[in-house]
């Protein structure tokens, strides 16, 4: 990838996220900021609302940390378990290892006795995205991509989101959640385009 498409997929995600975080911010924590509208204070709604920017900035640049790490630690499986298909069963294995304890762990946590339905609606909702991203992923490029990026949507996702995991505030949890998902996704689909646009940047410039 050229150094200006790197730039652009960077600002662009930075961009994404902040404005997501924006958004899902006053959705995610209702509870906390209703009394801004009622009364209406344009002020303060402005002033939160670009906090939930700020703060969807950082989370925006943990994905694209995320990501990059993704890229090599792919590289690096393929180079270890010598073929692709081994390198699938150990990805497809630790997806269900991260669903599982996304579920079991933070119930033991957490749970206290209530039900455990919350938890595995979360747990499905991580995967449900991850499954709808990888099949448009799959779609976009090959079948062999499904995989790869369904550990991504699913693992690195989750590991990003570990700090929030472990306060266990349900309004943090989504704030964090979405932004990830989103600029994730986002990183996910658009690589193959902007690696295109770079290889017939390059092509031109050695045909001149």
């Amino acid at each position: 990838m050229t150094s200006r498409n790197l730039v652009r997929l960077f600002f662009s995600t930075l961009l994404l996220g902040g404005l997501t975080a924006g958004i899902v911010g006053f959705i995610a924590r209702w509870e906390e900021f209703e009394h801004l509208f009622s009364p209406f204070s344009t002020g303060e709604v402005i002033t939160t609302f670009l906090w939930f920017i700020g703060v969807g900035l950082i989370f925006s640049v943990i994905s694209q940390m995320g990501f990059f790490a993704y890229l090599t630690i792919h590289r690096f499986g393929l180079g270890i378990f010598k073929t692709e298909r081994l390198w699938n069963w150990v990805q497809l294995v630790l997806i269900a290892f991260v669903i599982f304890d996304l579920v079991y762990l933070r119930y033991i946590a957490f749970g206290n006795g209530e039900s455990i339905l919350p938890y595995i609606s979360l747990a499905a909702l991580v995967l449900i995205i991850g499954l709808v991203v990888a099949y448009v992923k799959m779609k976009q490029t090959n079948h062999h991509a499904f995989i790869p990026s369904l550990f991504f949507m699913i693992v690195v996702t989750v590991i990003e989101w570990v700090p929030v995991l472990r306060a266990n505030d349900e309004g943090w949890l989504f704030f964090m959640l979405i932004p990830l998902l989103v600029c994730n996704a986002y990183q996910l689909l658009i690589l193959a385009r902007l690696n295109e646009k770079s290889q017939k940047e390059l092509a031109a410039k050695k045909s001149k």
